[in-house]
């Protein structure tokens, strides 16, 4: 059976062709049928160029609808597109661009282009549109996209993901969001990140929904009027997303059924927090650029306190000790790490993803956090996230474990904290009451901010 991603992506808004699609508030409104016409004009620029079916095709392309259409675009003609952080300097794209080679890169205004490749901008790729019926379907196993992770290892790697691989996220439709087609998806990320492109967007498009992408720089203030204004049923974010909207207040979203919290940790206490303010839930779901989100709660099955949730239905997951891995055969697993021109799977018989996590006897998976995140404080092996959970009931707005390497050379735990001067005497008898003396921190130091990405994600190894 052939199969085309972005066929698969669209085929269901064209049942409802003026129902809305995408919303940019503030900015423009897309209805199901004029998305597909975009895309399909924008097909047709990329089949005018004559380049190789798999050719890869780098997105420099920032908060706007020009990037999912270009993505889908791509997609829909058979070449694979290379979505980058708007933000990254001439450098660092350059050295991403030599990692996957790409014949082209399609570059918005006001963002810097990789050196020694051809260039377009994203307009004058439209033409004619090419109907659906004419895009290029082919084996659901072949390459599709190629997405840079994070980099938590302080390398970003290109990962290479089939076609196939959006459809393996109907695992999460009832597994995470218990989403319809009469839903409304507000996403809080910047629309080229892994977490917005698939679950604010691609999803809900997949089943005939509306994604609604707040513009660049919406701050908390400004996102709370805007979840109530669109009618936002679900909205998803970063936990950090969350504090600032449990800051400037939350109160008046009537549709908002529940949210989604996904790219570092749910803390109990601020899921608790927003439980008590709202009336509605937060679910969190475990993943990672190789495979998605696999591991959640949902509205039909919450995640006990202090848990992620459950393996969702179809993937293939299991458990080493505490290292948690997936099957080879699991539908949503990428082909494998761009290397030396294609996709190279890490050996061994499971994809060992890099997390520590314990099982209870229903199935309910907390997690315990990164292999790489281990920390070592006078020889013993200490999980931040352990210590940030135990932590998490101080007066700050925002908190971070990392390490510090004192006079002497003794390494110590160090918490890392934004807001009013804490009462250290009072932290340190809550990390004592609930934490083993060698997991307690030793320094309390005060920050203006907390070093985080684009979209969120705290950089551990920048703390300092």
């Amino acid at each position: 059976m052939t199969f085309n991603l972005a066929s698969y992506v669209l085929r269901a808004g064209l049942d409802r062709p003026d129902h809305p699609a995408l919303i940019i508030p503030g900015k423009l409104t897309l209805t199901h049928g004029k998305l597909h016409r975009a895309v399909a004009r924008r097909a047709s620029g990329f089949a005018a160029l004559g380049l190789a079916e798999g050719a890869r095709v780098m997105l420099r392309l920032g908060n706007g609808p020009d990037f999912p259409i270009t993505f889908l675009a791509a997609c829909a003609m058979g070449l694979v597109p290379v979505p980058t952080f708007a933000q990254l300097t001439e450098a660092e794209v350059t050295a991403l661009a030599r990692v996957v080679m790409p014949a082209l890169a399609v570059v918005g205004d006001g963002v810097v282009p990789p050196k020694d490749v051809t260039l377009a901008r994203p307009q004058d790729l439209d033409g004619p549109p090419i109907p659906m019926a004419a895009w290029q379907d082919g084996d659901p196993d072949r390459l599709g996209y190629i997405v840079f992770s994070s980099g938590s290892g302080g390398v970003p790697k290109a990962v290479a993901h089939a076609h196939r691989a959006v459809r393996a996220r109907r695992s999460m439709h009832r597994g995470w969001y218990g989403l319809s087609p009469d839903d409304r998806v507000l996403h809080a990320g910047a629309f080229n990140w892994t977490y917005t492109l698939g679950t604010g967007l691609m999803d809900p498009w997949s089943v005939g929904a509306t994604a609604i992408v707040p513009p660049p720089g919406t701050d908390g203030q400004a996102l709370a009027p805007l979840i109530a204004a669109h009618g936002a049923t679900i909205l998803a974010a970063v936990p950090g997303v969350y504090r600032r909207l449990l800051r400037t207040g939350v109160t008046d979203a009537p549709r908002l059924r529940h949210g989604l919290s996904a790219g570092e940790r749910l803390p109990p206490t601020l899921r608790q927090r927003w439980r008590d303010a709202t009336g509605t839930d937060l679910h969190e779901a475990l993943g990672m650029s190789e495979c998605s989100t696999f591991i959640s709660g949902s509205p039909d099955s919450p995640a006990p306190d202090g848990t992620v949730g459950y393996v969702q239905d179809g993937r293939q997951v299991a458990l080493d000790g505490e290292a948690l891995c997936v099957g080879h055969g699991d539908p949503g697993l990428m082909l494998g790490y761009w290397q030396d021109g294609r996709p190279v799977l890490p050996p061994g018989d499971h994809f060992a993803t890099g997390d520590r996590v314990a099982q209870a006897a229903d199935g309910a998976i907390t997690h315990l956090g990164r292999m790489d995140d281990l920390l070592n404080p006078g020889g013993f092996r200490v999980s931040p996230q352990e210590v940030e959970a135990a932590l998490a009931d101080l007066p700050v707005r925002d908190l971070a474990v990392g390490q510090v390497e004192v006079s002497g050379g003794a390494i110590v735990l160090a918490a890392y904290y934004v807001g009013d001067p804490l009462d250290e005497a009072a932290a340190l008898a809550l990390a004592q009451d609930r934490l083993a003396p060698y997991k307690q921190p030793r320094l309390w130091l005060r920050r203006a901010a907390l070093p985080r990405n684009v979209n969120g994600k705290l950089i551990r190894r920048a703390l300092e």
